[in-house]
């Protein structure tokens, strides 16, 4: 094992590793925005919204996320779209990420007492100002151990935007690979970064939901 070599390269890595936490955090983002959307198309009444969220669900849930990452960076510049891999990986992880969340979220909502659903038609909710107001902030709470484990779960998956040319901890270490022929050293180091983080943020999650937890 080089160790020079390795500390020589580790700025490079870090440098993809940075990437790969800022597109897990974007990701996730905008993935909880989808996924609250979704959690409430899939519990009203409406049978045409329900239905096209069950749609998109089933549609991202059941293919494979590196073939969606593909066609947003290789299918879609045929159809005259064109993206660089940047955002190409943000819009393929993010649609993916928000149908797993929506699972997630409404799992949350299905929890909460339907009581509380019944109070707030009384004092004359509506079905929004309900969710907004009353049940979404319960939700949040309740569902902080599966959000974290789909957040390590996505940082684990960004190394896929590889594939698409997109510059994170997998492709700088693959690139450096190749280059100089010491793939024990650069995988064995990024396999060191991976498990990093994903300690670092399993152990924010963990504080996050015991302090929830002292209001439940």
């Amino acid at each position: 094992m080089d160790i020079k070599f390795i500390i020589n390269k580790l700025p490079y890595l870090l440098e993809g590793g940075f990437m790969t936490i800022k597109l897990t955090v974007i990701t996730l983002f905008l993935g909880t925005i989808i996924g609250v959307v979704l959690a409430v198309f899939k519990i009203t009444k409406n049978r045409f919204i329900r239905g096209f969220a069950s749609f998109y669900t089933w549609v991202f849930r059941g293919t494979p996320l590196i073939l969606q990452l593909f066609f947003f960076y290789y299918a879609l510049p045929v159809m005259g779209i064109t993206m660089s891999p940047f955002t190409a990986a943000i819009i393929g992880l993010s649609l993916n990420c928000g149908a797993y969340m929506a699972e997630i979220i409404r799992g949350g909502i299905i929890s909460i007492d339907k009581g509380q659903f019944e109070a707030a038609k009384a004092l004359g909710f509506n079905y929004f100002q309900t969710m907004k107001i009353i049940i979404l902030p319960q939700t949040f709470r309740v569902i902080i151990p599966p959000v974290g484990n789909e957040f390590i779960a996505m940082l684990k998956d960004t190394s896929l935007v590889s594939t698409i040319a997109m510059v994170e901890l997998m492709r700088s270490a693959t690139q450096i690979s190749s280059a100089t022929f010491k793939y024990t050293e650069m995988l064995f180091t990024a396999a060191l970064l991976y498990l990093a983080m994903t300690t670092v943020f399993s152990s924010i999650f963990s504080v996050v939901e015991k302090k929830l937890s002292r209001y439940a």
